[in-house]
């Protein structure tokens, strides 16, 4: 007896690949489905229709994310590190992410309009989801590390990890997060000292 999650896991893997691959308008559902080995019915009773199944593998996306950043930011050792540990999670993210050639969430914003009468997009409010993630804890972060402009350096590093995530796309520069991580830190060293220097 085939397990309903793992068929569901199936899906979810096929159109995370497909779509993130080559791009979520031209994959249709009857695509998804050969990936994952079901029928087009199947996925239907899975997932409802192609925007849940975008959305369903966005939430994971976001969940998987969040996680990672979660272990970066408990593993560094000082506030600011904290801060800066969000170039750690891309890296951990990135090795242990289904791979693409770039941010889930861009590549959506990128593909998808936004609707002409105003009506709510489950999909578009998802990106709006994360990007508050990305912008709120940044600068919970940057006041606990004792910046003295906590909302224009949580911006800046804002900046940069979009920078980190369009130059995977771009494939340039080769190591972008190294550069990313280097120039945030200056930022924020900067900006931190009027606060008690780290041991």
């Amino acid at each position: 007896m085939r397990d309903p999650g793992r068929t569901r896991e199936r899906i979810l893997d096929a159109a995370e690949e497909l779509f993130f691959r080559d791009g979520i308008a031209v994959t249709g559902v009857d695509a998804v489905a050969a990936e994952a080995g079901v029928a087009v019915v199947t996925l239907y009773k899975h997932v409802g229709s192609k925007d849940n199944l975008l959305r369903e593998v966005l939430e994971r996306r976001l969940r998987s994310w969040t996680e990672h950043w979660d272990v970066a930011v408990a593993d560094a050792g000082s506030p600011r590190e904290r801060l800066l540990a969000v170039f750690d999670a891309v890296e951990t993210f990135r090795a242990a992410a289904r791979p693409t050639q770039w941010c889930c969430f861009l590549a959506t914003a990128s593909e998808r309009p936004v609707p002409r009468d105003g009506g709510d997009d489950p999909v578009l409010d998802l990106i709006e989801q994360d990007t508050r993630l990305v912008t709120e804890r940044l600068g919970r972060l940057a006041e606990e590390a004792g910046c003295t402009d906590a909302a224009t350096v949580a911006e800046v590093l804002l900046l940069l990890y979009n920078g980190v995530l369009s130059s995977l796309l771009r494939g340039a520069p080769a190591d972008p997060v190294t550069h990313a991580r280097a120039t945030a830190r200056a930022v924020v060293d900067a900006s931190c000292r009027a606060a008690a220097p780290e041991s």
